[in-house]
């Protein structure tokens, strides 16, 4: 089978085509299936009209010329050209949603349709959170909407985005739930030179904070990392993940500072795909924390999932998707959004007793490994692909 993949953007900084496209085009490669990803590398220019094959995956970043509809024109070209049995566009919007609303018109007989959405891109979603201008706003929650509606099947990645999409009409056999793996294990590296690491092997206790520091309110954050360093001595925080916006960075420093603990604080901001799990792994606990909102709902985090495939125990408010990855007594606990005093005491209380860090380090690698390994998700994709 020939499957072509087709992003809206390349390969970083955002992670969904090295993460979740990769993650699940390596296993079907593996199984003798052409994989080839389209991609138009907006955001890094000086790779556009770049071919290279990774792990036996075929890449191609398109050159950027003619504009939006000029690099849309182009990936459709470009998709055609390969004959592909099943074409993949991963979000609908943007270019994906351009390539995936020209197929539907005018080849839907001849090839396979499939839509893919890991987050919810309009009104109550990313449209409330990026810079977009209203013309791209509206034009981006309209894409999403017409682009779930219109193919032969959709992968949708939260179970919250399933219920969407049958609220939208469509029957449920159509409608097939993929949630992510962990990024680490199938990142593609970039070709920029590595930087040497911030922060050094520590045998003191350590937290993971591991977020861009937009999915929940900074001061409850730093209110429970307070009481967290009064009863833990010598506590480490690492924090991993520098903030989405650069205001948000700065309010929790401001924040912390104020508390009294930005002492405690390593800060490794951005970290390379490779150099992750022996970073994240050196934490005993980790937290997660979660506002109640449409976009946290339909996000299925990876790196929450990343926390838990090196085998860092979290504790998170239980919001969306985190419940499926924090099993309570096996990879972690979870707590309702605001439920600062238990997620403090559960905190301490982990990193205080090292035989359920033990417990739950090994429970965690365990769960991703069962219920979130790519080879497993991967195997949802053939039965709709396949499907006559």
């Amino acid at each position: 089978m020939r499957i072509a993949m087709v992003g809206p953007f390349g390969l970083h900084p955002n992670k969904t085509m090295a993460s979740r496209a990769m993650g699940l085009a390596r296993p079907l490669a593996q199984q003798g299936h052409a994989v080839k990803i389209f991609m138009p590398p907006w955001q890094t220019p000086e790779e556009a009209d770049k071919s290279w094959q990774e792990d036996g995956v075929e890449m191609r970043y398109v050159p950027l010329r003619g504009g939006v509809l000029g690099i849309a024109r182009r990936l459709v070209r470009e998709v055609l050209a390969w004959q592909p049995d099943v074409v993949h566009c991963f979000k609908p919007k943007a270019y994906s949603g351009l390539v995936a609303w020209w197929l539907w018109h005018f080849h839907r007989s001849k090839l396979r349709l499939i839509m893919d959405t890991d987050d919810w891109e309009g009104w109550g979603g990313w449209n409330e959170l990026a810079p977009y201008t209203p013309l791209q706003k509206r034009f981006f929650a309209w894409q999403e909407r017409w682009g779930m509606r219109h193919c032969h099947a959709l992968t949708v990645a939260s179970r919250a985005l399933q219920t969407l999409a049958w609220g939208m009409g469509l029957p449920p056999e159509r409608v097939v739930y993929v949630p992510n793996g962990s990024g680490i294990r199938y990142s593609v590296i970039s070709n920029v030179a590595l930087r040497p690491l911030r922060v050094r092997l520590s045998d003191r206790p350590t937290v993971l904070v591991y977020s861009r520091l937009f999915e929940f309110e900074t001061g409850r954050l730093v209110e429970i990392l307070r009481g967290v360093v009064t009863a833990v001595p010598q506590l480490r925080i690492l924090m991993v993940g520098a903030g989405l916006y650069e205001a948000d960075a700065a309010n929790f420093q401001q924040q912390a500072e104020a508390a009294g603990i930005w002492e405690a604080i390593e800060d490794a901001g951005w970290v390379e795909p490779e150099q992750l799990p022996a970073l994240l792994g050196q934490a005993h606990a980790g937290i997660y924390l979660m506002e109640d909102t449409l976009l946290n709902c339909t996000k299925c985090p990876v790196k929450l999932a990343d926390m838990l495939a090196v085998g860092v125990p979290v504790v998170a408010e239980a919001v969306g998707q985190v419940g499926e990855y924090v099993v309570n007594g096996r990879s972690g606990t979870t707590f309702p959004t605001g439920d600062i005093t238990n997620i403090t005491n559960e905190l301490i209380h982990i990193l205080q007793n090292h035989e359920l860090q033990a417990k739950l380090s090994t429970g965690a690698k365990a769960h991703i490994e069962e219920k979130f390994s790519w080879n497993h998700l991967a195997e949802r994709l053939l039965a709709i692909y396949q499907k006559d």
